[in-house]
């Protein structure tokens, strides 16, 4: 697991899914909760509340992976000599 996240580009890339993931459930969140006319049950009301709140959550820490793995490719690699 610890490999995965070592590579920078893996990272930019599951930062960039995150990204989406997040988009999208602020985005159906904010559409079952607020817009939509019809009836829906209590529990499919809640979870579009939580939608609303867990969305931005991720949008917020797919920018910080996508931050830090951009920063981490813009820096020179050294080798490492063993």
């Amino acid at each position: 697991m610890f490999h995965f996240f070592s590579n920078s580009r893996n990272v930019l890339h599951l930062s960039s899914r995150v990204l989406g993931v997040g988009l999208a459930m602020l985005l159906a969140g904010i559409y079952g909760a607020y817009l939509y006319g019809g009836h829906l049950s209590i529990v499919a009301l809640v979870s579009l509340h939580a939608m609303t709140i867990v969305g931005p959550t991720l949008l917020k820490i797919g920018y910080v992976m996508r931050l830090l793995a951009q920063h981490r490719l813009s820096k020179p690699q050294h080798a490492v000599v063993a």
